[in-house]
């Protein structure tokens, strides 16, 4: 008894974890100096009944110097609450880090429409553009997701992506039709998942480096066939039709998240619909158990009759047809033409909201949005005249992506077995 009190004892202390209350300090006080001593003494009209025909409202007018010290002060607040949370052994409640980072995202957006030479904005349009934009991040995250908890490293969503919307432009052109071009989108991310499959399961190479090299051989392929082939002849070949928007009735009135939500091209209806069968068939299906189990221990799921290799093989296939629906956004509904490169590394974006949303489809689809309304808050401020430096603005989305992944919100475990082959003995 007294050896296990002595030992009790002697053990040492659990370390103190200052890194999230440290950068909540920094920031706070970067955010007084900017958004509080710096503010622009002007007034911001944000509409927000906008497209809502029985709800008429006047635009809400901010003054960014008010706003800009109650956020100030209230993450100033927060901050200090995390240190005297982790100095005196107290946990830091969940409830901190969202209510920390929507003041300080708010206060940088009203600082930086106030130095705009328009201050005016709706609501509706800047939420609806960053839905739009999130589809290709959410679709590549919702296939590294398959791809993952079965245990397979998924870093060539960036070719997925690509020859997704390079299939979609061609066949869309050919056909004139959105939908065969839809359907041509998701074969060309099947094609580039069987080469991930062939490589990485059949001939265990490396996952990391096959998904490297794959990414660069679709961009130059591409790349070639578009110099080659689409460009002499884009009247053709390079000018597909797009797919169909429509709002559904009642739903799309809702105020604020009806125009944003229910009035929508095509594509985002169909993601809603990927998002929650993948939620479901992870969660509550036989399927489910095994891709998780696989994931997880292999061997375990083997000896109890999981053939682990196919079922791996089988959600590679699938998660490259899902990410090829978010390649034929760029040119089915984004633009009519393919360009080279024109996914700009969302698909390494898309990788880090799967990330960032710990392996689950609501949590990638939630951080997916995040960077969506990052890159459409970027082309906003610019049409509408900031005073912010253009070069900052074209890094805000992959600052925000390294922030995220840098484990700002909490640190995230991925599924023990993925990154490595299974060999049965």
């Amino acid at each position: 008894m007294t050896l296990t009190a002595e030992s009790s004892s002697s053990a040492p202390a659990q370390a103190k974890n200052w890194k999230n209350p440290v950068i909540y300090t920094v920031l706070a006080l970067l955010s007084t100096f900017l958004i509080g001593l710096r503010a622009p003494a002007t007034t911001i009209s944000l509409g927000v009944a906008d497209q809502v025909s029985w709800l008429d409202l006047d635009p809400l007018q901010i003054s960014p110097v008010a706003y800009g010290w109650t956020a100030s002060l209230i993450m100033l607040a927060l901050a200090g609450y995390a240190l005297y949370a982790t100095q005196t052994g107290r946990p830091i409640g969940r409830w901190l880090a969202p209510t920390f980072w929507f003041f300080f995202a708010t206060g940088l957006l009203t600082w930086a429409l106030g130095s705009t030479s328009n201050p005016s904005l709706s609501l509706v349009s800047l939420l609806n553009g960053a839905v739009l934009l999130s589809i290709p991040m959410i679709f590549g995250s919702m296939g590294g997701l398959l791809c993952e908890r079965s245990g397979i490293v998924n870093i060539a969503i960036e070719g997925q992506l690509l020859l997704g919307a390079f299939s979609a432009a061609l066949v869309g052109s050919m056909t004139k039709n959105p939908w065969l071009g839809l359907l041509a989108a998701m074969a060309g991310g099947l094609l580039v998942s069987a080469l991930l499959a062939l490589f990485s399961i059949k001939y265990l190479v490396d996952q990391v480096i096959v998904g490297v090299v794959v990414n660069v051989l679709v961009s130059g392929l591409t790349g070639f066939l578009f110099a080659r082939v689409l460009e002499p002849n884009a009247s053709v070949l390079n000018s597909a039709p797009r797919l169909p928007a429509f709002e559904i009735p009642v739903l799309s009135q809702i105020p604020v998240l009806g125009p944003v939500l229910f009035n929508q091209n095509v594509l985002v209806y169909l993601m809603y619909l990927v998002v929650g069968l993948i939620w479901f068939a992870l969660n509550k299906t036989r399927w489910g158990l095994r891709t998780r189990a696989v994931g997880e221990h292999p061997k375990a799921a083997d000896t109890l009759g999981v053939k682990v290799n196919r079922l791996r093989a089988g959600n590679v296939l699938l998660a490259g047809a899902v990410a090829g629906m978010g390649g034929a956004f760029f040119t089915l509904v984004s633009v009519s033409s393919f360009n080279s490169d024109m996914t700009a590394g969302q698909g390494y974006i898309a990788l880090a909201a799967l990330i960032f949303g710990r392996w689950t489809p609501i949590g990638a689809l939630s951080a997916a949005l995040l960077f969506g309304f990052s890159l459409n808050l970027q082309y906003v401020l610019s049409i509408l005249g900031t005073s912010v430096p253009t070069e900052l603005l074209a890094m805000m989305p992959y600052l925000v992506t390294i922030f995220a992944v840098a484990g700002l919100v909490g640190r995230s475990r991925g599924p023990a077995a993925v990154g490595t082959a299974y060999v049965k003995e």
